[in-house]
Parts: structure tokens; sequence; C-alpha cells
């Protein structure tokens, strides 16, 4: 019997064709497939690096700790491993905002990113954000100051980048958790800004 995938987009559709050829051929396990994306969903992702940036917008020792040496105090809220051993967080100001890519491959630091967004890979992205980050920031929706001054990170598999964006105005009084909600991953890359509704 075959199942309807009528509602399903185009690379859905070919992701769950890929996935039971893989299982049938017992080359994947449906079990530990399912584990691995619940581990991505809920415990590695975006959502981790912006309990970090929430927490440097509320708490000037953190802060100091996280721009000092920012892998352990990453680790201090419980995130490590998985190519964030050597983090270094960048704080964007009015005067300076930073983005990452990563011109040779792909090193993004996953235990505060989860998985790289496709875009971030793309050898488009990684050659117009050396030639034109403003452009790119362009392309995302982002229109910076001209006084701004745009600094590009290349990250490495030695270190990786966490931007830590300005916090938004209109957010005093906020809770970490609050705050941590408004922070996207595309803030934490330098693509994006804190979404305040």
């Amino acid at each position: 019997m075959s199942e309807d995938h009528s509602h399903l987009g185009d690379m859905e559709v070919r992701v769950r064709a890929l996935q039971s050829l893989l299982e049938q051929q017992g080359l994947v396990d449906a079990a530990a497939l399912d584990e691995l994306v619940a581990l991505y969903e809920h415990e590695v992702g975006p959502q981790n690096g912006a309990k970090v940036v929430a927490r440097a917008w509320v708490d000037e020792a953190y802060a100091a700790r996280l721009f000092d040496d920012a892998t352990p105090a990453i680790a201090e809220l419980g995130f490590s491993g998985r190519q964030g051993e050597h983090m270094v967080a960048l704080a964007n100001t009015p005067e300076v905002h930073n983005m990452v890519v990563c011109t040779l491959c792909s090193c993004y630091p996953w235990s505060v990113l989860g998985l790289p967004p496709t875009w971030y890979k793309t050898p488009a992205y990684r050659a117009k954000a050396v030639a034109d980050p403003r452009g790119v920031l362009e392309d995302f929706g982002i229109a910076l100051p001209e006084a701004t001054r745009i600094r590009v990170w290349d990250s490495t598999a030695e270190v990786r980048y966490l931007v830590v964006p300005m916090r938004p105005a209109g957010t005093a009084g906020w809770s970490e958790e609050a705050l941590a909600a408004i922070v996207t991953r595309d803030s934490m890359i330098g693509t994006g800004l804190p979404v305040a509704a």
C-alpha cells in the first residue's frame, strides 16, 4: 500500500524516501535516527546559544567571563563539545557589527547553534561574506547605518565564534527566558538581529 505524500514538500518526500531505503537495506536504524533527530531538536541547537546571549545581557560578570574566555563561560551553562571546544564570543555594538563565515568549509559551533543552515555552507555565502559583507546583510534584510563597521570572522577547525547581538531597546526588565526567546540563530552568526515583538 502506498502512502499519500501530496501534503509534503519535494525535499521532505526525498528525505523520507532515502530514509526508507536506508532502513530497508539495514544501513540505518530508525530508532537511532529518531534519537539523533530528537537530540538536535531539543538538546543541541540555537536555543543553547540564545541562553548564553540572554545570560550575557542580564549578567555583567558572566558577560565579562564570556568575552574573556568563551569556552569555559559557555560550559558554565552546560554547553560544550560538538565543534564548540574553542569558542570566542564577539559583541555587536553600534560601532561594530560582527559576522561569521567559514571560507574553507563549514566550521560551525554545533553545541550552541545546532546544525549549520544550508546557506552557511554554500560557496556563494562564503565568498560574498568576505567580499561584500554589507551586501550579505542586505540579502538577509538587515540595513545597518553606514557608520557601523562590519567585521567578518573566519571560523576554523581551531576557533569558532558566537556573535552576541545588541540587546534590543524596550527589553529592560525582561526575564532571561523571554530574552532568549528573541535571539535567533542568524543573530548569533551575525546575519540577523534579535526579533523583539
